[in-house]
């Protein structure tokens, strides 16, 4: 496959206005390869940047687009819930003009969410305009009928503990369907989908050792306060938008009728509806900011290039505090989460808008069992209409549409990228800057009880070999993950996203090069794709001291 930096910038199919108050910069390339690992996790279909074209080629019996493939949640739709055309136009009007937000002709009560913050720019890191990712998989491709196969076996597999992974046979005959998926990008081992690489990432650590990062289970210390990572979770075996009737309100923008229901005991993460649950509700950057605490509570060491370490000259009589110290590394972990979603929310609303998986779960009901007796010939792969996902969901839930973990569906703003993967790349990306990542991790590795009420010892495989990096590349592609395994987000929004959110890390990190009084100071970091980079006064260069730009 050719190197996807290599491929020609796809035009925005409607053209997008120079804003005269945004800096200049050259405009850099999404496309970074997949990882060099030691499991394959590689997409089989050439991308370009940009629209994915959907939006402009599907059309309807009538000849006219019908915008199946794009976003529609909160805006009114047809018994079979099809968008309609007059309100999406109101949208899109919107988007083109960047103006008249408050005229998109809303279906329901949800409100959109801030698609005007996709305009914002900063006086530090990129402008949103300037960073690209690949074009979303189409419709009707293989790629995406994959996706949605792993998402229908997450749903049925949501109570599951992880540590049963290994032995459960519906775990078995996920990975046996998934391996033989075309198009399917997910990690495997010599081409086979395992229990050991099954809903994980596919980045440098994430297959070591259990599925949840150790960062989502130990205590974290908050000053003088413990926060134990006993979490409120809901009630197992509770699915949402199941059925045809309650789907389509809240297709329309309707509140749901329900809200969560809580099981009364925290627990630690167990299984794919706690942390879904985890994702439903969590501070953006949470789970990075408690990573922070949890590895400088425990002493693991910085970066070799911090100037407060010997045998640094700055080391003889300082520490380091505002700058190249806990505070400094604290604050900065936080500030790039802001930037990271102005970067993807304009993704979302002004490139991709690319449709929820409920949605898609919807064309496959209307496509199978019809509306009243209509079906219609919807353009999607067979691969999902004939998998046993779907089947074994029909044959649980009575319908063909996707079960998903909130009682209100997805959020109300497109899925492609995705905000929390986003974010999560970009605040590992200076974790991983600030630290050593190749120290081991400082923390005994643990694993919750069968109840989730406890933390017991891991001594499986690699239970002596986690590292502080590869720790970190799981708790992002957890977080992740994690909200696809709720049902609201592809495996492509994740990959991509944690890509754009580096992206925007490193750009910061670079800015802030000329800040700092400090001499003879770098980070170094492996970067996503398995490439090592150093930041330093001179800028951001590679192993061979090229200069490498972002």
């Amino acid at each position: 496959m050719a190197n996807q930096n290599q491929q020609p910038l796809d035009e925005h199919p409607r053209p997008r206005r120079a804003r005269p108050e945004a800096p200049a910069r050259a405009a850099t390339l999404a496309a970074t390869p997949p990882p060099a690992a030691d499991h394959e996790c590689t997409p089989t279909t050439i991308h370009k940047t940009g629209n994915n074209g959907d939006e402009r080629n599907l059309k309807g019996p009538d000849g006219k687009q019908n915008f199946i493939g794009n976003f529609s949640k909160g805006l009114p739709h047809n018994s079979f819930g099809e968008v309609d055309p007059a309100a999406y136009q109101t949208l899109l009007h919107a988007v083109d003009k960047e103006t008249d937000f408050d005229k998109i002709t809303l279906g329901g009560g949800r409100k959109l969410t801030n698609p005007q913050s996709g305009l914002a720019t900063d006086q530090e890191g990129p402008d949103p305009k300037d960073l690209k990712i690949l074009a979303a998989p189409n419709l009707d491709s293989a790629e995406e009928a994959a996706e949605a196969v792993e998402l229908y076996w997450m749903a049925l597999l949501r109570d599951v503990s992880f540590t049963d992974f290994a032995t459960n046979p519906d775990v078995a005959a996920a990975a046996t369907e998934l391996s033989g998926l075309q198009d399917y990008t997910g990690p495997k081992i010599g081409g086979q989908v395992t229990p050991q690489t099954i809903f994980r990432g596919c980045e440098r650590g994430d297959l070591a050792g259990p599925l949840l990062s150790q960062y989502l289970l130990h205590d974290v210390g908050y000053g003088a306060l413990t926060i134990v990572q006993r979490a409120q979770t809901v009630l197992p075996g509770k699915d949402y938008l199941t059925k045809f009737d309650e789907w389509l309100p809240i297709q329309n923008g309707d509140n749901p009728a329900t809200g969560d229901a809580f099981d009364p005991t925290p627990r630690y993460i167990r299984n794919m509806r706690d942390i879904g649950q985890y994702v439903h509700v969590d501070a953006l950057y949470e789970a990075y900011l408690n990573a922070c605490l949890i590895l400088l509570d425990n002493g693991a060491p910085f970066d070799a290039g911090n100037p407060y370490l010997p045998p640094h000259p700055d080391a003889k009589t300082q520490i380091g505090f505002g700058t190249f110290g806990g505070p400094h590394l604290l604050s900065l972990v936080t500030e790039v989460a802001t930037r990271a979603l102005k970067a993807v929310w304009w993704q979302k609303w002004f490139v991709n808008r690319r449709l929820r998986p409920e949605a898609f779960g919807g064309l496959i009901q209307v496509k199978l069992e019809g509306v009243g007796g209509t079906k219609r010939d919807y353009p999607i792969h067979p691969q999902i209409l004939n998998s046993e996902a779907l089947k074994r969901t029909h044959a649980k839930f009575g319908s063909y549409l996707l079960p998903l973990a909130f009682p209100e569906g997805s959020p109300t703003h497109p899925a492609y990228g995705a905000g929390h993967a986003t974010v999560a790349g970009a605040c590992v990306t200076i974790l991983k800057a600030w630290f050593d990542e190749d120290a081991p991790l400082p923390v005994k590795p643990q694993v919750p009880n069968a109840d989730g009420t406890a933390l017991v010892d891991y001594t499986g495989p690699d239970a002596g070999s986690l590292t502080v990096g590869g720790e970190l590349n799981k708790v992002a592609a957890n977080i992740a993950i994690a909200r696809n395994m709720a049902g609201v987000h592809w495996r492509s929004d994740y990959q991509q996203s944690i890509y754009l959110g580096e992206r925007v890390a490193l750009h910061i990190l670079k800015r802030q090069r000329h800040d700092y009084h400090e001499k003879d100071w770098s980070f170094s970091l492996r970067r996503f794709d398995g490439t090592k980079v150093t930041i330093s006064r001179k800028g951001i260069r590679d192993e061979d001291g090229h200069s490498v730009d972002v």
